[in-house]
């Protein structure tokens, strides 16, 4: 699929600090790792990626802003564009030897997500979307699974660890879910989760306390592969909540109830 100017350079982006990443990968056991806090982790692999991707994005876009997980907020000489960027979304399973990660890329135009690219460098598979142009994964259209039957649906979420104040809230999520679904899978990457349900291979997927840059190119390439999302609270903004529920439509309404506790 042709994409913009700005969409290619999200592509090259990701695939340059892909091969960076899938380099120090094989070498995992040898990163010097530092601790960030509890059970989050940054690599020096993770900043030279963050460093690939802003030294590409910003070269070619020198008048965005900039939103990194590593590198925090930047303000551009243009105020209505701003590249959002996770170098590494699932650091805690590249420093494991899971081959479960990815880099996620966001372009966002007037405070919306207009274009969004999760590169999972590993199994080489890229998902994108542009708003209106429907979402790829590398040379295929994606479509959300058509399941409207909730114990037919697996879902992903991701498990609050480390003893975070979310964690009650979660396992009562679970706890109504789970007999009601095929499944919950919780596999440590946000980013890939929805990109899974763009693909259909999720038929929902839902979280709380997430980032920005966790969050924003799966929204677009959920949307675009014909997919709900909302945030879990009425009246906030997903991205700056960091709360979210995505889903098939014929699902969407019956998942949500259940995870709301309606």
């Amino acid at each position: 699929m042709p994409g913009s100017a700005n969409l290619n350079i999200m592509i090259k982006a990701a695939r340059k600090a892909g091969r960076s990443l899938v380099k120090d990968f094989r070498e995992v056991e040898q990163l010097q790792v530092s601790m960030k806090g509890a059970g989050d982790f940054v690599s020096r692999a993770d900043i030279a990626a963050e460093q690939i991707l802003k030294d590409e994005l910003m070269g070619a876009r020198p008048t965005y802003g900039w939103l990194a997980e590593e590198g925090g907020a930047e303000d551009g000489e243009d105020p209505t564009r701003r590249w959002i960027v996770d170098p590494l979304d699932g650091t805690t399973n590249f420093l494991h030897g899971l081959p479960h990660w990815a880099i996620s890329i966001a372009l966002e135009h007037k405070g919306k997500v207009v274009a969004g690219v999760i590169y999972d460098a590993a199994k080489d598979e890229m998902f994108f979307a542009e708003k209106g142009e429907g979402a790829w994964l590398n040379e295929s259209r994606l479509r959300v699974s058509g399941r409207g039957r909730m114990i037919e649906s697996i879902f992903a979420t991701g498990v609050p660890f480390g003893g975070r104040s979310d964690l009650p809230l979660t396992l009562q999520d679970l706890a109504r879910l789970m007999p009601a679904c095929a499944g919950v899978r919780r596999w440590g990457s946000a980013a890939l989760d929805m990109a899974y349900v763009a693909a259909g291979r999720y038929d929902g997927f839902w979280e709380r306390r997430l980032n920005a840059w966790d969050l924003a190119a799966g929204l677009i390439i959920v949307q675009e592969a014909g997919g709900f999302a909302e945030p879990l609270t009425d009246g906030a903004g997903i991205l700056d909540s960091g709360d979210v529920i995505c889903a098939n439509e014929a699902i969407f309404d019956k998942f949500s109830r259940v995870i709301r506790g309606a």
